[in-house]
């Protein structure tokens, strides 16, 4: 921008991409925040009722020598372990989570699990069309303020936050400087879906790849928008099966010996 003299239209284009991926970071946390607070209390709730609840029940099973169903003695000794090991409940995710980063720091498990991303159920279509949107606009941003092709596809790498979009991008880096298409390696990627590696290519061949990785960008974000909507929608349904599961397991599991008993009394 200073050397070709549009410094304030590129910082104006800066600054509206910075503002776009902001508002999209914000809009995915601000909806994960509700589901989340909801799953910690739950599983709150629910250890609080297997650690000081359910070693109540059985100790009185105990007491009447009642041959317990499996799904009542599963209850027990799940409720047993964790009364005799309740430092697991916060031991056992921290590990976990340490573990994910170490693994993380391997490039070939760290490629692995950026992959695997993309599959999540409900989650992986998002994740995939926030990563694409982030490095067509980012791209865009860089070729429509007059950075060669080379070098904005090595600053696009840099940032792209997914080792299996860069490892991609790399890939379109080398066709490109051996004077190849941006399109072929992309769809061979299958990252991207095809019709946004269709408009990457007519853009190519029109000369308007700038405004194709907009319109791409813009209509990815319409699309993340979307699936944002989408995704809280499904998961206030799918906590609410999981909460009335586990009451349900519970509730079941004890009162099918209470049942049993009052069977053997009558």
């Amino acid at each position: 921008g200073d050397v070709g003299g549009a410094l304030d239209l590129i910082l104006t284009r800066l600054a509206n991409y910075r503002e776009k991926m902001q508002r999209l970071k914000q809009k995915i946390i601000g909806s994960m925040t509700y589901p989340v607070a909801v799953v910690v209390i739950a599983c709150a709730i629910l250890s609080g009722i297997l650690m000081f609840i359910i070693p109540q029940f059985s100790k009185m099973f105990d007491e009447m020598e009642i041959s317990l169903p499996l799904i009542t003695l599963g209850l027990v000794n799940v409720s047993n372990f964790m009364v005799t090991h309740w430092y697991a409940i916060f031991g056992i995710p921290v590990a976990l989570f340490i573990m994910y980063k170490l693994i993380g720091k391997i490039k070939s498990c760290r490629l692995l699990i950026d992959r695997l991303k993309f599959r999540i159920p409900v989650f992986g279509n998002l994740i995939n069309k926030s990563i694409v949107s982030k490095f067509v606009r980012t791209l865009a941003t860089l070729t429509s303020s007059g950075v060669p092709i080379l070098e904005s596809l090595k600053n696009v790498k840099e940032v792209s936050g997914n080792l299996a979009m860069t490892r991609a991008i790399e890939k379109i880096h080398d066709s490109v400087r051996e004077g190849e298409s941006i399109a072929k390696p992309l769809r061979e990627s299958r990252i991207c879906d095809s019709i946004v590696v269709n408009m990457i290519e007519i853009g190519e061949q029109s000369g308007e790849l700038d405004k194709m990785l907009e319109k791409v960008a813009d209509n990815y974000d319409a699309e993340i928008d979307s699936a944002v909507e989408a995704m809280i929608s499904l998961i206030e349904p799918i906590m609410i099966v999981f909460l009335g599961g586990a009451v349900g397991t519970i509730v079941v599991a004890l009162f099918m010996p209470l049942i049993k008993l009052m069977d053997a009394l009558g």
